[in-house]
């Protein structure tokens, strides 16, 4: 089924995501017991909201958006291209940025969205601030009303699980399984926020995000039993 999908209809993407503030000190009192009661249930008895509040980035509600980055495929006769941009800087700006581009050029009704776990975090984690932050939500990521058959998003982590429910598979272990280049040779997700706050170094962010949205095209490469991208292929525009 997957394979009757015209690769350049495809919006490949990853996020980025950091506490929306360095430290827990930084917080209000009521977003602090907001904050301790929402990770109570995921956090050890022996270990503090404070404590905890590095992993406030995983949460829409805590946390905000310092990178997006998106690729897509152009086919020209044989030629195969995959071109990779992101947006990054003043999360209002991330997020204006995203919705104009998917406004413009990617609006069409057989355009479709894809991520690794992105029907459980990128997609309603992206609507969610842009509603924090007073910014309509694109027709592409406004689920209501929508049938599921409607819905113009596509995950490699539900593909992969072939109706299999119970199961996670992460980004890192499905390239390594595949045979495709791991993105996790730097950094990983759960650094993400000491390299933003404490190295400001959003290059080094940017360089991660664009490395996990191109595994994402080669997963699914894969899954519809084609050649992988080759660095040839790739170009960050």
């Amino acid at each position: 089924m997957i394979k009757r999908i015209n690769l350049e209809n495809i919006l490949f993407l990853d996020i980025e995501t950091v506490p929306q503030h360095q430290y827990y000190d930084e917080l209000d009192d009521t977003t602090k017991s907001l904050w301790d009661l929402k990770s109570k249930y995921q956090r050890k008895d022996e270990i503090s909201a404070e404590e905890f509040y590095d992993r406030a980035g995983i949460w829409a509600e805590f946390g905000k958006i310092v990178c997006i980055s998106v690729g897509y495929f152009v086919l020209k006769g044989d030629a195969r291209n995959f071109r990779v941009t992101s947006f990054h800087g003043d999360e209002v700006k991330i997020l204006k940025d995203f919705k104009n581009l998917l406004d413009t050029h990617f609006n069409k009704p057989n355009h479709l969205l894809c991520a690794h776990n992105g029907k459980e975090f990128d997609f309603p984690y992206i609507a969610r601030r842009m509603i924090i932050n007073g910014i309509e939500i694109p027709y592409k990521l406004d689920l209501f009303g929508k049938k599921p058959w409607e819905v113009p998003h596509l995950d490699t982590l539900e593909l992969w699980k072939f109706g299999d429910y119970k199961t996670f598979t992460s980004l890192k272990l499905m390239t390594h399984v595949l045979g495709i280049s791991s993105p996790k040779d730097d950094i990983d997700g759960s650094q993400v926020g000491s390299v933003y706050y404490e190295e400001k170094d959003i290059d080094r962010i940017i360089v991660y995000c664009e490395k996990d949205t191109i595994a994402v095209a080669q997963i699914f490469l894969r899954l519809r039993n084609e050649e992988i991208l080759t660095k040839d292929e790739i170009l960050s525009v």
